[in-house]
């Protein structure tokens, strides 16, 4: 058993529960429009499904106002279309033959709150995640200890370095959290 390999598997999980959360976060809707917001946009397109990002630019020519540029005109309905059916969106596409605009609405106070009431149900799985990843890290430790793999000194640093590790990676999801928090419920 080699505790500084469990320490680096164990942060690879929180690294990986970080960018995931921040993933996360960064396709929530605040208002302002933002080429990430269709990340998860799928265009059927060339008889195949694939992302929108694949099959148009995607620019920001004004705050409240994204504009999708196929790269081929013969896709500009299934754009339209797949922007319009998915229902996390909840946005209204125009085209004008060429380009397809999707007017960003101004979020209302109670979409506001129920946003940030999402953030942290985010938060929260992330969290829950990570106690995961420590619990079966300390428990792979336990088990060393019991074959005699580790010496009870080297569970004691090992659990404090994913304790530090933990309280680190905990604090910067925080202020993820209460930064895009604090972005969505200002006006």
């Amino acid at each position: 058993m080699n505790a500084s390999n469990l320490i680096s598997r164990t942060q690879m999980v929180f690294e990986a529960t970080l960018d995931h959360l921040s993933g996360e976060l960064a396709r929530m809707r605040t208002g302002r429009a933002h080429p990430s917001m269709f990340e998860e946009v799928i265009v059927e397109a060339y008889g195949t499904k694939m992302p929108l990002n694949q099959v148009a630019n995607i620019t920001v020519p004004e705050a409240q106002l994204l504009q999708i540029t196929p790269f081929d005109p013969n896709n500009l309905q299934a754009i339209s279309n797949a922007i319009r059916n998915n229902q996390s969106l909840g946005l209204n596409p125009s085209d004008d033959g060429r380009v397809v605009r999707v007017q960003i609405p101004p979020l209302t106070e109670e979409r506001r709150k129920e946003l940030a009431k999402q953030i942290g149900e985010k938060l929260e799985e992330a969290q829950i995640r990570m106690r995961n990843a420590r619990h079966e890290a300390f428990k792979e430790l336990d088990a060393a200890k019991k074959d005699k793999q580790i010496s009870e000194d080297d569970v004691k640093r090992t659990e404090k370095a994913i304790e530090d590790n933990m309280t680190l990676f905990r604090n910067r999801m925080e202020q993820a959290a209460k930064a895009k928090e604090k972005e969505i419920l200002t006006l």
